[in-house]
């Protein structure tokens, strides 16, 4: 995208839809690095921040537009964004904008470009939602598909402990305490289990923060912001932090809760063993939760270990439970 815009051209030329605000600031950052030495200028619009502070970075000339539908649709109905001179469209995380509803907001969005443009889209899964999607708005796309095979990495290690529910939490803090947990993420299936979680886990000593939809944009920028800078050892988390989230050196990922969808999992414990580096997956599954985990052991051919089994003498995990 960056090499085929015309930097010369004031108008918005490129557009990228994403779901959530934290993965349109990660994408905006990351063009504004790869574009370092070229004029091309990108900006990232999404809700919970000033629209006029927005608005006056649009009327200085960008190229590059990294926005959620809502507020992207909110620019253009103000006619301060304008998609006319649009070259190229990328959905980004496309099926969790259609599981977000998105659907009607995206097709008024591409409604508005021109038919000339190319479009690329990038999703985890492709159900026949997303693939109606690709039918409408894309001419003769190549497909790239990457095999279930592939859908845990190798360098990553995957553990499991069965645990009554009431144990959770106990157990969560001895596999903290005696395991070299540098920086882990800890996922929850809902915001009342990830803010009391965090809230215990606080008072336990941990240098740890919730994430979760129902904070602000200021407070979740914040939380963002510590982790990745070494502020908080723990962020505990919703799925809104499962998807796109890249930052460096996580070492664990724990599902407190396995999630009610399969493909959630690997979403999850792809935040760590990134670019190559080594990574650890522990899931705590209850006894109603055997079901889900087992759907999740069904999707891949790497082995999810169970963490009381005999290991090898090199592996961090010990037998504690």
């Amino acid at each position: 995208m960056i090499q085929r815009l015309d930097r010369e051209i004031r108008g918005v030329q490129g557009l990228i839809l994403v779901p959530t605000r934290e993965l349109a600031v990660q994408v905006a950052d990351n063009i504004s690095k790869f574009s370092k030495y070229s004029k091309i200028k990108v900006l990232a619009v999404y809700g919970g921040e000033s629209i006029n502070k927005q608005i006056h970075s649009l009327s200085n000339g960008i190229q590059i537009v990294v926005g959620t539908p809502g507020r992207l649709i909110d620019l253009m109905e103000r006619r301060v964004l304008n998609l006319g001179s649009i070259r190229m469209v990328v959905l980004d995380e496309a099926d969790r904008m259609l599981d977000m509803g998105f659907i009607e907001d995206i097709e008024f969005i591409l409604s508005k470009t021109p038919r000339d443009r190319q479009t690329s889209l990038f999703s985890a899964t492709i159900d026949n939602e997303v693939m109606r999607v690709c039918n409408k708005y894309m001419k003769n796309p190549q497909k790239i598909l990457v095999s279930k095979d592939e859908i845990a990495l190798t360098q990553m290690k995957q553990y499991y402990a069965v645990v009554a529910q009431n144990e959770k939490f106990s157990a969560l803090c001895k596999i903290i305490r005696e395991e070299n947990v540098d920086k882990a993420i800890i996922f929850c299936r809902t915001r009342h289990e990830t803010s009391r979680l965090s809230e215990q886990l606080y008072r336990k000593g941990y240098r740890t923060e919730a994430l979760h939809a129902g904070f602000t944009q200021a407070q979740r920028d914040r939380a963002i912001s510590d982790f990745k800078c070494g502020k908080l050892s723990l962020l505990v988390a919703t799925d809104v932090a499962a998807r796109g989230l890249d930052i460096q050196g996580i070492t664990h990922i724990i599902n407190y809760d396995v999630p009610n969808e399969a493909p959630v999992y690997f979403h999850r414990i792809g935040r760590t063993a990134r670019k190559g580096a080594e990574g650890t997956a522990i899931t705590l599954v209850s006894y109603g939760e055997m079901s889900n985990f087992n759907n999740i052991k069904g999707l891949t051919k790497t082995k999810i270990e169970p963490l009381n089994a005999p290991v090898q003498t090199d592996s961090p995990i010990q037998s504690f439970f």
